[in-house]
């Protein structure tokens, strides 16, 4: 490579790991990438090994330093939620990386659920088994020896980006940024730091937690020569590459945008609208990133969960338009793990209205798309209050499926474009660590929906199917 780069990103994701190579504009060079490391799912527990984490993020990151500058500047996004402990002197986990999409953490949600309201006013979210709290309170319930452990320093805990920060600087520092800790369900959204309410609700000690650093002002050397300028959550990152945050009463902005995200989950994402309405008072309020003025950038969301995993089984890459709405009175949720926001119902999976075994796989791979589209359907017409000044933009790596842009498009109230830059939250943790604004190298085609009045017709049944379902 001839010309040299001082910028590097990094993207720990649920399936894959990636770096990217950036010039002096933080515009992506050259992306490499491996397997994240599989995730064993028994009965609720899903887990992996944090040390492969490292290894992998390791060997990438060292493949991009081959390239640079000495003391390359470097951004790294990560999964949110994902935890674990470990020891605080060798550095060695002594549980295995406790995955987003672990459920272990019900038993907790059940016994705390009167607290419920309170949590959700001061975090933003609502008391579920996805994020940090829940589960550590159980697996400390569980393991006494841990909890002693983590009170004494002899143990650490933390979400994946405190484990890998840790390591790189010696065990220098132990940190988090504010939009990881969002996610954790004890963090006060208002004030962007750690809630002496929501850690006593939960018994996790405050002092145990990481110090909370600004998204973009770690400035830390690391052992590897690179120098950590920013570090955040991946759907932040991916949010900060795709629409521009801001909010066009408050701002002059001249559009609302809309990010989906399709990918191993997905997510509907848009700044919180001012004044709130009734319609979203039920979605996540999540913290994005904390900006270079110290400013929390703050965002609703709706989620669908597990949805890669509900198509995995079926040849949905060959499904198209036409395929879909074909079965009228048979509808799906496609979420095996469980419905995500707004409705937060653990009990349902990857369901249908009635059996299936008369149909192809092919069939079936329709209908779960069907129940994709008309999630994040349901949502979009929760987010937008003026169709004429709102865009929606698609991206992950579901997106690329004509079929999906056609079906969202279709049912969509606003009009829908699709992002046609990949690797989106390496772009937009690259975009931050130059201090660019959101959205700066984003390049979008407008999606022309075709006629298709059966989809439309069964969306409006299946809405009918599925909040009765809701109801129940």
């Amino acid at each position: 490579m001839a010309t040299r780069l001082n910028t590097v990103v990094l993207d720990l994701g649920t399936t894959t790991i990636k770096a990217a190579l950036c010039n002096n504009s933080s515009q992506i060079q050259t992306v490499f990438s491996l397997p994240a490391p599989a995730i064993k799912m028994d009965q609720g527990h899903c887990v992996s090994d944090a040390m492969e984490y490292l290894s992998i993020a390791k060997q990438l990151l060292t493949k991009c330093l081959h390239h640079c500058q000495a003391r390359p500047s470097l951004g790294i996004c990560y999964q949110r939620s994902s935890f674990l402990i470990w020891d605080s002197h060798s550095g060695r986990p002594v549980t295995r990386l406790i995955s987003w999409q672990d459920t272990t953490g019900q038993s907790s949600c059940t016994e705390l659920m009167p607290y419920n309201s309170l949590i959700k006013q001061l975090s933003g979210l609502p008391l579920t088994p996805y994020y940090f709290a829940p589960k550590l309170r159980t697996l400390l319930q569980k393991q006494a020896v841990l909890a002693a452990g983590i009170v004494n320093g002899n143990l650490r805990v933390g979400t994946l980006d405190s484990f890998i920060i840790w390591h790189w600087t010696d065990g220098a520092h132990f940190l988090t940024d504010a939009s990881m800790a969002a996610r954790t369900l004890l963090l006060d959204i208002h004030t962007g730091q750690w809630s002496k309410t929501l850690t006593d609700i939960f018994a996790i000690p405050l002092p145990v937690l990481p110090k909370i650093q600004a998204s973009t002002q770690f400035n830390l050397t690391l052992t590897n020569g690179a120098i950590l300028k920013v570090s955040l959550a991946d759907q932040s990152a991916a949010l900060l590459a795709n629409v521009t945050c801001s909010d066009p009463v408050h701002t002059g902005a001249a559009k609302n945008e809309i990010l989906i995200n399709l990918g191993t989950g997905g997510f509907v994402v848009r700044t919180e609208p001012k004044p709130a309405r009734h319609k979203v008072n039920h979605y996540l309020r999540t913290l994005v990133y904390q900006d270079p003025q110290k400013k929390h950038v703050i965002a609703i969301e709706g989620s669908l969960n597990s949805i890669t995993m509900a198509l995995q089984a079926y040849p949905f890459h060959s499904c198209q338009i036409a395929d879909l709405a074909t079965i009228p009175d048979l509808f799906c949720i496609a979420e095996p793990t469980g419905i995500g926001a707004p409705f937060f119902r653990p009990e349902f999976g990857l369901q249908f209205s009635r059996p299936t075994d008369h149909l192809s796989k092919s069939q079936i791979a329709s209908l779960i798309l069907e129940a994709i589209i008309f999630r994040v359907a349901l949502i979009l017409e929760d987010f937008i209050q003026q169709p004429d000044n709102t865009q929606v933009y698609l991206s992950g790596g579901l997106a690329n499926l004509s079929c999906l842009q056609q079906g969202i498009a279709i049912c969509s109230p606003a009009p829908v474009f699709t992002c046609l830059q990949k690797h989106a939250s390496l772009q937009g943790t690259a975009i931050l660590v130059n201090n660019l604004a959101p959205a700066t190298y984003r390049q979008s085609a407008a999606i022309i929906a075709t006629r298709h009045p059966l989809l439309l017709a069964k969306y409006q049944q299946w809405k009918c199917w599925f909040n009765n379902l809701m109801k129940s």
